[in-house]
């Protein structure tokens, strides 16, 4: 509602959880136009209502990154909003957080960095020529506190921790640099809480009563805060209470 026009919106990792549930809450909208759900293995046409349009993009592939955005263009889309929710933690085999160094695997830390980190770099510059030059428009990418290195306080978990905090580097780095061509850019990061998704479900026990969210109300909570977020807020890192979240 704080945007001037309807608002075209970008979701990158559409296709289930925390993305599709964006995709889901944005089309319900009559202050949004179309929404673009990216995935590396969309639905193959737009929805009936022509307000969602599928869009294959590959966080991991760059060459799929720019033809995604060269789709956006082609359509004369301009992108008042955009969030990254393309992440990984594990992946059910040999990728899982490590409890002790001698756990860590090169391999799987490189995948994290490809999904966490580089991704939404990618999208960021494939993407940012489809940003309004001087209106509001939002760059979000769904981050955690387990990046934070000031709120670190029991180790482990090295390839998520790691590429979580260079994903907020990025996002801060995007927070200096868009502004100057995107006059009404804002770029945030957000943590959504524990989400029952798939990527939390190994590690739920543990999560305080109350504090386990569904999709539905993640998302809400995190609309809320894109909503009122300002030039106040440009490179913030936003827990799901609104609270501010140290680097």
């Amino acid at each position: 509602m704080s945007f001037d026009a309807p608002v075209e919106a970008l979701v990158v990792g559409a296709s289930r959880g925390i993305g599709a549930e964006f995709v889901r809450q944005l089309a319900s909208s009559p202050d949004v136009k179309r929404v673009w759900a990216a995935s590396r293995r969309p639905d193959p046409a737009p929805s009936p209502d022509g307000r969602v349009h599928p869009l294959e993009l590959d966080v991991c592939d760059a060459q799929s990154v720019e033809r995604a955005a060269a789709g956006v263009g082609a359509a004369g889309a301009t992108l008042q909003l955009v969030i990254n929710c393309a992440g990984v933690l594990h992946d059910g085999e040999r990728m899982r957080p490590e409890r002790r160094l001698a756990d860590v695997d090169p391999d799987a830390m490189l995948q994290a960095y490809r999904v966490n980190a580089l991704g939404p770099l990618l999208v960021a510059r494939h993407f940012a020529a489809h940003l309004p030059r001087r209106e509001r428009a939002i760059f979000a990418s769904l981050s955690a506190r387990v990046g934070s290195i000031g709120d670190n306080r029991h180790g482990g978990w090295y390839a998520y921790r790691a590429s979580k905090a260079a994903q907020n580097m990025i996002t801060r780095n995007l927070a200096i640099e868009l502004p100057r061509r995107h006059r009404g850019v804002v770029c945030i990061a957000l943590h959504p809480g524990t989400v029952d998704t798939n990527l939390s479900a190994p590690f739920q026990r543990n999560v305080p009563e109350g504090q386990l969210f569904t999709c539905e109300r993640a998302v809400r909570q995190m609309l809320g805060h894109i909503d009122a977020a300002g030039r106040d807020d440009q490179g913030r890192f936003i827990a799901w209470d609104g609270q501010t979240i140290p680097w």
